[in-house]
């Protein structure tokens, strides 16, 4: 059996052989101009969206990181602070940008991890991004006001387990780092404790030192300064050893706790379907800020841990963090809604 003869360009009618034409040309200019706007990236500020107020961890490294990375790349990095709904109305706004490559995302625990556990309807999803690195881990610290009558960690833990319902604590809001692992604490020393979520670390901090509020979990960034200068006394660290800036204070594992070990990280993102090759040039870059020998020691100076790593890294950490605190939040029930 003799087989179809396939069509060539020349044997098309002239209306067919204009249409196709015009497609191949249409395609042409979508790839070379994607390809050229790639090549001339950045030509001009690249806004940097922090989903918190002014004043906490996640503002604080952004503003850090930000001259040393913008000096690198050539432009000016904004920092955009949009807080609101546990990082929700931020994060939004950038899932809904332009894939250019010129609005990035400071994401931490909550917007990419807690809140698709705690809320039953999210405008946007953890897959919306393009996960450029993991930039740092916030050490958390268990801190009073002064005034509160606690003098170290194993008064604290008996005075609450003692009394259920009786103390408070504040936190950054529902769903912050902050916030998930108290409620761990919680689980592990069967204790109650009433939950205050303020607007960002800064108004926690600032009702903590007034003694609106006897307790928060804060991380190092927001905490260390007002530490040293005696405004709140920290009681035990959430990580696997001591912290060198605090080498007097326990963690909780020497208290007899086990598998307390938790950190308020960030990451950073692009919107989803940004091109690669700006992924990994923004990657590659923000690595290279966080080896600056100033600048990292700058932020371990406030008791960061520096965790550069690439985009695929920070993806699968995020896979495991959500295994096992989507089951934490399960197991007590929480919900945002």
């Amino acid at each position: 059996m003799s087989q179809p003869t396939p069509k060539t360009f020349e044997s098309c009618t002239p209306g067919r052989r204009f249409a196709l034409l015009g497609l191949a040309l249409s395609t042409w200019s979508f790839g070379g101009f994607s390809h050229a706007q790639t090549e001339a990236w950045p030509s001009k500020p690249i806004k940097w969206v922090v989903a918190y107020p002014a004043g906490g961890g996640s503002d604080f490294l952004a503003r850090q990181i930000a001259p040393q990375l913008g000096k690198q790349l050539g432009q000016t990095l904004i920092i955009d602070n949009r807080p609101g709904a546990a990082g929700i109305i931020g994060s939004d706004a950038v899932a809904k940008a332009p894939p250019d490559g010129y609005t990035l995302l400071s994401g931490d625990n909550g917007v990419m991890v807690f809140n698709s556990a705690l809320y039953k309807k999210l405008p946007y999803a953890p897959s919306d991004f393009a996960p450029v690195g993991l930039m740092a881990r916030f050490p958390l610290i268990l801190t009073v006001n002064p005034q509160s009558g606690f003098s170290d960690a194993k008064q604290w833990l008996q005075a609450v387990k003692a009394n259920p319902g009786k103390y408070s604590y504040a936190s950054a809001g529902i769903g912050s780092p902050h916030h998930l692992a108290m409620e761990m604490i919680k689980e592990k020393t069967q204790s109650f404790i009433v939950h205050v979520p303020y607007r960002g670390t800064a108004f926690a901090v600032q009702d903590l030192m007034s003694g609106v509020v006897p307790m928060a979990i804060l991380d190092c960034a927001a905490g260390l300064p007002q530490i040293r200068a005696g405004k709140l006394r920290a009681l035990a660290v959430l990580s696997t050893q001591r912290l060198k800036q605090l080498p007097e204070v326990p963690t909780f594992e020497e208290l007899g706790l086990k598998g307390l070990e938790v950190s308020a990280w960030q990451g950073l993102f692009l919107p989803k379907s940004t091109p690669e090759a700006i992924v990994k040039r923004m990657s590659s870059e923000m690595q290279k800020a966080l080896a600056q020998p100033e600048l990292k020691a700058r932020l371990e100076d406030f008791g960061l841990e520096v965790s550069a790593s690439d985009g695929p890294a920070l993806a699968r950490w995020i896979q495991q963090e959500t295994q096992s605190w989507h089951a934490l939040i399960k197991n007590r029930n929480l919900s945002a809604d």
